[in-house]
């Protein structure tokens, strides 16, 4: 397993968390996704062998958020 945070703008309240969480926990490989909304960061581990960062860096900019 891999984990990794991601540095996330956009970000300002719960549906912001809830449409993070749930679209990038259906990725398969993607056991853990938690976000912080006072640091901006996504907290994501997640099996390298199923799924790549750059596919849950698109999971998340498709959600409307930037990744910086």
């Amino acid at each position: 397993m891999e984990k990794t945070t991601l540095n996330v703008q956009g970000m300002s309240c719960g549906h912001c968390i809830k449409a993070i969480e749930d679209s990038v926990g259906k990725l398969g490989g993607v056991s853990s996704v938690q976000v912080d909304l006072q640091a901006n960061k996504v907290d994501v581990e997640y099996d390298t062998n199923q799924v790549s960062i750059e596919k849950i860096k698109e999971t998340i900019d498709d959600q409307g958020y930037d990744i910086v």
